[in-house]
């Protein structure tokens, strides 16, 4: 049965979005109880509500865990002789507040720390451009393709490199004839016979291998940039 998130709490009586004020519910459920506070609503089914109010109590494991991990990383680096400061989030967000910075993980980053607004402490500058890495993977163990009932298609060849490219590599392709006539930036999936097939953000076309220029060598990761936030 499909289940919804419910808040413990109803927004419309005052209640967060915080992890500890929600539960799941099914929909039949959710749908029923509304905008009803959780005491009137399971108040024939006391077991229920005491589970209920008893989880959104629970610390999280994951949270604890962190919270437990990171003095004793602190502690650790002190250790070294190196001074080592510790803050809290809510000190980043009130030093990004005061300054009239945007919400964004670099200005975030910025913002750590202790900062003296009233002598004048300020961040003066801000990155215009920020570089953005996205984990890719490094392709599937699967020794074979399947066709689109699930069933396999054909087997892969073990070898992953042909003429000095692989799958995922970044490349510039320089194509002279054709429909595809132009320059163009993107990742391949290699072919043993050299006709190699590359995508872009216009489409997938194949291209042989002495028109590639190799970029970036496929290491798992994409990278490419952005304008960082300002308001």
């Amino acid at each position: 049965m499909p289940l919804n998130i419910e808040h413990i709490r109803p927004c419309s009586r005052g209640g967060s979005n915080r992890v500890s004020n929600l539960t799941l519910a099914c929909v039949p459920c959710n749908q029923a109880k509304g905008s009803t506070p959780v005491e009137e609503f399971l108040a024939k089914r006391p077991n229920r509500l005491a589970a209920v109010l008893g989880q959104a109590k629970t610390p999280l494991n994951g949270a604890a865990v962190m919270n437990a991990t990171r003095w004793q990383l602190t502690d650790a680096l002190k250790t070294l002789g190196r001074p080592v400061h510790a803050w809290s989030g809510s000190r980043t967000k009130w030093n990004r507040t005061a300054l009239g910075l945007a919400k964004s993980h670099t200005l975030d980053a910025l913002s750590v720390g202790r900062l003296d607004h009233e002598n004048g402490d300020a961040i003066v500058r801000v990155p215009q451009q920020v570089c953005v890495i996205r984990a890719t993977g490094r392709g599937v163990y699967a020794r074979t393709t399947p066709d689109r009932f699930g069933f396999p298609r054909l087997r892969r060849s073990r070898r992953k490199r042909h003429y000095g490219f692989a799958t995922g590599d970044l490349v510039r392709a320089t194509v002279p004839t054709g429909k595809w006539l132009g320059t163009w930036t993107g990742r391949i999936s290699v072919r043993a016979t050299g006709q190699h097939s590359m995508t872009t953000p216009t489409g997938r076309f194949s291209v042989s291998y002495v028109n590639l220029q190799l970029l970036q060598r496929a290491d798992g990761y994409a990278y490419s940039s952005k304008r960082e936030v300002t308001e």
